[in-house]
C-alpha cells in the first residue's frame, strides 16, 4: 500500500517528443544502444579474422603500430590516455546535462536517446568510416576533422592539407603588390578620383556599386551626373551588357550616355527606346551593332531625340541615313558621328545639311568618305555654334578658310584635327571672322608657322579662351629635328602670345609634343610671379625643355591646378606635389603632401629661386 502510494505520488516533469515517440512504439533506447555496441564488436572481430586468414594487414593499420606487439609500458600509456579522454567526454556530458536540467527536466530514456543520436568523436584505436571516401580506418590522435565534423583517413587528410595550402597561396596572390597599387592609383586619377587621403562618400558609393554591379537590381532616383559617371566607369571595365543596360533605363529618362556598347545587340538598342521613349539626348559609343532596324524603330515610335551621338555605326546604310534625316532631322540640334569608314559619303552629307536646318552642334570625326565637298556644304549651316571636324581625305587650305569665313561669326567652339595642309591663311581667317570663341582646338599640323600663331593671338577681338588644344603642332622633318630657321608649329613666340591673350580665363591648356617651345619662353610664362587664376588642367607631355623648375613654376603660378600631365619629360625629378594636384606621367614624383592652410610653395621657391 505504501509502495503504491509512493509510485502514485511520484512527480514527473514534461517529456520530450522523442521520449513520447519511443514509448508509443515500445522502443527502448538502452536496448538500441546495447545492440549497436554488439554489432560494432562483431564487425571488428570479423575484420580481424579476415585479415588474419588472408595474411595481410589493412592499409589503415599499416600506418599504426601493432597493438599485439606493443610493450607493457606502451599499453599502460595507451590505457592512461584513453582513460583521460573518457573523463573529458563524461565531464562535457555532465555539463550539458546540468544546463539542460536548468532549462527543464527529462527522464532517463530521453537522455539515453539524446546521447545515442549525438555523434561523439571516436577514441584513438577505434575503427571509423572516412567522411569523404567512406573507407574504414583506425582512429589515431592525429586524425583530422572533415568539413562536416567527421574524421578523415590518412589519404583524405593529406589532400585536405594540400587544398588549404593552395587556397592560402591564392589568397596571397590576390593581395595587390606595390606595382598593382600604383597602377590602380593612376587609373583612379584618369577616372577623376584624384583626391588624397580617404575617398569621399560619393567615390566610395561609386566604387562599391561598380564592384558589385551584378548584384544591383536598380539605381533608383540617382542624379543624372552620378548615373553618367557610373556609365563611364562601367564602360571602361567592359561590363555594359543587356542586364546592366537595363539599370540605366527608366520611363522618364531623357538622357543616356554609354561609352562602350560593344556587348550590345540590335535587340538591346531597341530595348533602350521601348523602356525610355522620352529620350532627348542619346550618346552611344562603339555601337557596332546599331543597324537600320534601330533607326526604323526610332522613326516609327517618333522618339523625340534632339541630341544624337553615335560612334562606329558602320552598319547603318546611306539610304537609311537619308530617310532618317528627312523624317527626324528637323528636331536635331546636335549631331556627332565618329569612326564611319563605310557609310556617310558626300551625297549623304548633303541630305544631312538640307534635312537638319536647326543644327547648332556638328561633330564629324574620322569619317573616311567625306572630302572638300562637305566643307562647302557646311557653309549653309548658318546657325552652327559648335563645329568639330576630323576628315581622312585631304582638303585644301582655301576651302577650310572659306568655311570659317562663312560661319565663323557665330562659332563658340572650333575643333580642327589632322588638317595637315592647313596653313597660316586658316589661322588668319580665325583671327578675322571668329569673335565669340571659347574653345579652340587645332592639332597635328606641320605647315603653320610660329608667326601664324603669334598673329592669331595679336590684336584679336575674341575674348580670352577657356580651352586651348594645340597638340602635335611641330616640324616632323627627321633630317632636321631641331626645326628650320623659321619656327614651324607652335613655338616660343606663339606660346607667349597665347598666354598673354587667354591666360586670365584659361582653364585647360593642351600643348603636348609642341617640342619647339624653348625653355626661355616657359620660364617667362611660368615665372612664379604671373598668376593664371583658373587654370586647372595642363598637358605639357613631350615638351623636351620641361624640367623640375618649370613644373615647380607651373604649380606656383596656377593656384587652382588639379591635373598636370607630363609624359616624356625625363628631366622632371623629385617634384614636391601639393595637396589636391595629380601629377600624371612622372613616375619618380614624390607622393602628395597634405598641407593645412592652403598651398605652401616655400620648399619649391627656396630650391629654384622664386620669390
Amino acid at each position: 500500500m505504501s509502495g503504491r502510494r509512493t509510485s502514485n505520488n511520484r512527480i514527473r516533469g514534461p517529456q520530450s517528443a522523442l521520449t513520447d515517440f519511443l514509448a508509443a512504439n515500445n522502443i527502448s533506447a538502452a536496448q538500441i544502444s546495447a545492440d549497436h555496441e554488439r554489432r560494432r564488436r562483431e564487425a571488428q572481430q570479423q575484420a580481424e579474422q579476415e585479415a588474419a586468414a588472408n595474411g595481410t594487414i589493412p592499409e589503415e593499420e599499416e600506418q599504426q603500430p601493432d597493438e599485439r606487439e606493443e610493450t607493457a609500458l606502451q599499453k599502460k600509456k595507451r590505457k592512461r590516455a584513453e582513460d583521460r579522454a573518457r573523463e573529458k567526454i563524461k565531464e562535457s556530458k555532465n555539463s550539458k546535462k546540468q544546463k539542460k536540467d536548468k532549462k527543464g527536466g527529462s527522464d532517463d530514456d530521453s537522455d539515453a536517446a539524446f546521447d545515442m543520436y549525438s555523434k561523439s568523436k571516436p577514441l584513438p584505436g577505434q575503427l571509423e568510416n572516412c567522411e569523404q571516401c567512406e573507407k574504414r580506418f583506425t582512429v589515431t590522435p592525429y586524425s583530422k576533422t572533415g568539413p562536416e565534423g567527421g574524421l578523415l583517413c590518412a589519404k583524405c587528410s593529406k589532400e585536405q592539407g594540400d587544398q588549404k595550402k593552395k587556397d592560402a597561396k591564392a589568397t596571397a596572390k590576390k593581395q595587390p603588390g606595390p606595382r598593382e597599387k600604383r597602377r590602380q592609383t593612376e587609373s583612379d586619377k584618369l577616372d577623376g578620383i584624384i583626391l588624397n587621403g580617404a575617398l569621399s562618400l560619393q567615390d566610395l558609393c561609386i566604387k562599391t556599386i561598380v564592384s558589385n554591379i551584378h548584384d544591383v537590381e536598380e539605381f533608383g532616383d540617382l542624379p543624372q551626373k552620378f548615373i553618367q559617371r557610373l556609365g563611364h566607369i562601367l564602360s571602361k571595365k567592359r561590363v555594359i551588357t543587356a542586364r546592366t543596360l537595363s539599370l540605366f533605363l527608366q520611363l522618364d529618362r531623357e538622357t543616356l550616355d554609354m561609352t562602350d556598347c560593344g556587348e550590345l545587340e540590335v535587340s538591346d538598342y531597341i530595348t533602350i527606346f521601348s523602356f525610355s521613349p522620352r529620350l532627348k539626348t542619346l550618346s552611344l559609343k562603339q555601337a557596332g551593332q546599331f543597324k537600320d532596324e534601330v533607326l526604323d524603330y526610332i522613326m516609327e515610335r517618333d522618339i523625340p531625340i534632339k541630341h544624337l551621338k553615335l560612334y562606329a555605326t558602320n552598319l547603318v546604310s546611306d539610304d537609311k541615313w537619308i530617310e532618317f534625316f528627312a523624317k527626324c532631322g528637323h528636331r536635331l540640334e546636335s549631331l556627332q558621328l565618329r569612326d564611319l569608314d563605310y557609310s556617310m559619303d558626300d551625297e549623304t552629307f548633303m541630305h544631312l545639311v538640307r534635312g537638319c536646318p536647326n543644327l547648332k552642334r556638328l561633330k564629324l570625326k574620322k569619317c573616311w568618305r567625306l572630302s572638300d565637298s562637305a566643307l562647302g556644304a557646311i557653309q549653309e549651316l548658318q546657325g552652327l555654334e559648335h563645329l568639330s571636324l576630323q576628315l581622312k581625305l585631304p582638303t585644301a587650305a582655301h576651302n577650310l578658310a572659306d568655311m570659317i569665313t562663312a560661319i565663323g561669326s557665330n562659332l563658340r567652339t572650333l575643333s580642327l584635327e589632322d588638317f595637315h595642309d592647313a596653313d597660316n591663311t586658316v589661322l588668319k581667317a580665325v583671327n578675322t571672322h571668329c569673335s565669340q570663341l571659347r574653345k579652340l582646338r587645332f592639332t597635328n599640323n606641320d605647315f603653320c608657322t610660329d608667326i601664324g600663331y603669334t598673329e592669331l593671338f595679336t590684336d584679336w577681338s575674341n575674348p580670352p579662351l577657356s580651352f586651348v588644344d594645340f597638340s602635335s603642332n611641330r616640324s616632323i622633318d627627321y633630317n632636321n629635328p631641331d626645326g628650320t630657321e623659321e619656327a614651324v608649329g607652335l613655338s616660343t613666340a606663339g606660346f607667349e602670345a597665347l598666354m598673354a591673350h587667354s591666360g586670365s580665363q584659361l582653364q585647360t591648356l593642351m600643348v603636348p609634343s609642341c617640342r619647339h617651345i624653348e625653355r626661355e619662353g616657359l620660364e617667362k610664362v611660368f615665372d612664379g610671379k604671373k598668376e593664371y587664376p583658373v587654370l586647372e588642367t595642363a598637358d605639357i607631355s613631350f615638351v623636351k625643355r620641361v624640367d623640375t623648375p618649370i613644373v615647380a613654376g607651373i604649380l606656383k603660378s596656377c593656384p587652382r591646378m588639379m591635373k598636370l600631365i607630363a609624359f616624356g619629360c625625363f628631366s622632371v625629378r623629385d617634384v614636391v606635389v601639393p595637396n589636391g594636384v595629380a601629377l600624371i606621367g612622372v613616375p619618380n614624383a614624390q607622393d602628395s603632401i597634405i598641407q593645412e592652410g592652403g598651398y605652401d610653395f616655400d620648399m619649391i621657391s627656396a630650391g629654384f629661386g622664386f620669390t
